[in-house]
């Protein structure tokens, strides 16, 4: 196996340190639009080579597999950027991973209720394509999503015959100090990613249980509820977002309703709603002093770099997944698989931070199933096409076990 890193930001350079200390690949070209970026991230291991890339450049990306004899393309930067390396992949007649899908677009009448562009829906377009080429797009196979897509395919294998609610829920008890010890606000995952996300309609599923359904949007930051976190973290409010694993999980798995929640708390709600109103979450470039910049890039661009706050960050990330329904004794079951990973742990094992080591883990357990060949296949797949048992079991392999509790069905 060949991988094609493309980004060595936070989550590329925690995946290049990952995946340094396993023997599943034969090398791992670590790409950026910053070289100097892409040949430090590269430096952890001797397979690694660093070099160049224009991620918003099919052909850039195309022309790189060429170079070095690509098997498989992990995109490790924004969505925005996801056709284009998508799209090089598939020239280059390379499989391709990433962390998050095609960018959606609200309904332009009624966003608050109907769907417009799905995430996702750019790239299940040309699943037939891909399947007709014997290539593999594996989507969405980060954490969130990811895992918590791992975890629902773990549940309609093991645990459950009849399943009402697939609900992701994430939280976290982490706080960014300054030098004087001061808490501030540092998002701890890209902000460009992070504004898209939470300012977007909300998407739900609700289905009848068999297969059939239909998506429906909601307003942003609706339906809060307190959810109380394993390991310490404790009761979190957490809100509506939309998110990938809304639009996965259905495709795969029948269920009565899907959704996403997020405890962002109320401080980040509330700079999330100033920005909208500010109008500094647009990404179409505004001319200021004769320079054309995009709102957005500026918002990410002031905050600190995400990757850089692990020295000045505690506390712990839960990513998980509640599921409700009917176990396999025929029993009301209500149960909540997670994974929660300790700041201080991924510090002093790894170097990088708890939010994007969490995220990078699982495309490296990703990418070694697939060169073992115990996970394979053509087309545009979710998480939820393969087993999760061999997955689950690397997870626990790799030093970071996950776990599962039983909650109150009534």
């Amino acid at each position: 196996m060949r991988i094609l890193l493309v980004g060595a930001g936070g989550v590329g350079g925690a995946f290049a340190a990952i995946a340094a200390r396993r023997d599943f690949f034969e090398t791992v070209v670590i790409a950026d639009y910053d070289e100097a970026r892409a040949t430090r991230a590269a430096a952890v291991d001797e397979r690694y080579v660093g070099a160049q890339v224009d991620a918003s450049d099919a052909g850039s990306v195309t022309a790189l597999c060429h170079e070095h004899r690509i098997t498989h393309v992990m995109n490790a930067v924004d969505p925005v950027f996801n056709m284009a390396i998508f799209a090089g992949a598939f020239a280059a007649g390379a499989d391709y991973l990433d962390m998050a899908m095609s960018l959606s677009r609200p309904h332009a009448e009624s966003p608050y209720e109907q769907c417009g562009v799905k995430l996702g829906d750019e790239q299940f377009a040309v699943a037939s394509e891909w399947e007709a080429a014997g290539r593999l797009a594996l989507v969405g196979m980060g954490v969130e999503p990811g895992l918590s897509d791992v975890f629902a395919r773990y549940a309609a294998d093991h645990l459950f015959s009849e399943i009402d609610e697939l609900g992701t829920r994430d939280g976290a008890d982490l706080v960014v100090r300054d030098e004087a010890g001061r808490e501030i606000f540092a998002p701890s995952f890209s902000m460009w990613t992070t504004i898209e996300e939470c300012l977007n309609p909300p998407v739900i599923w609700a289905g009848d249980g068999t297969g059939a359904g239909e998506w429906h949007t909601t307003a942003p930051f609706s339906e809060p509820e307190i959810f109380d976190f394993p390991e310490g973290i404790g009761p979190v409010e957490c809100v509506n977002v939309e998110h990938e694993e809304v639009l996965l999980m259905p495709r795969w798995i029948d269920c009565k309703r899907a959704s996403f929640k997020y405890g962002l708390g109320e401080e980040f709600i509330t700079i999330l709603k100033v920005l909208h109103t500010l109008g500094l979450d647009r990404t179409e470039k505004v001319r200021v002093k004769g320079v054309e910049v995009s709102p957005r890039d500026v918002v990410a661009a002031v905050l600190p770099d995400p990757a850089t706050l692990g020295e000045r960050m505690t506390g712990k990330t839960c990513a998980g997944l509640w599921v409700t329904g009917t176990g396999i004794d025929g029993e009301p079951r209500s149960t909540y698989l997670f994974h929660v990973v300790d700041n201080a742990w991924t510090m002093a094992e790894y170097g990088h931070q708890c939010v994007v080591w969490q995220t990078a883990i699982n495309p490296v357990i990703a990418l070694e199933l697939l060169a073992t060949g115990v996970w394979g296949g053509v087309g545009v797949l979710g998480p939820e096409a393969f087993d999760a048992v061999p997955f689950l079991e690397l997870l626990t392999d790799y030093g970071s076990p996950w776990g599962m509790q039983e909650l109150d069905p009534s």
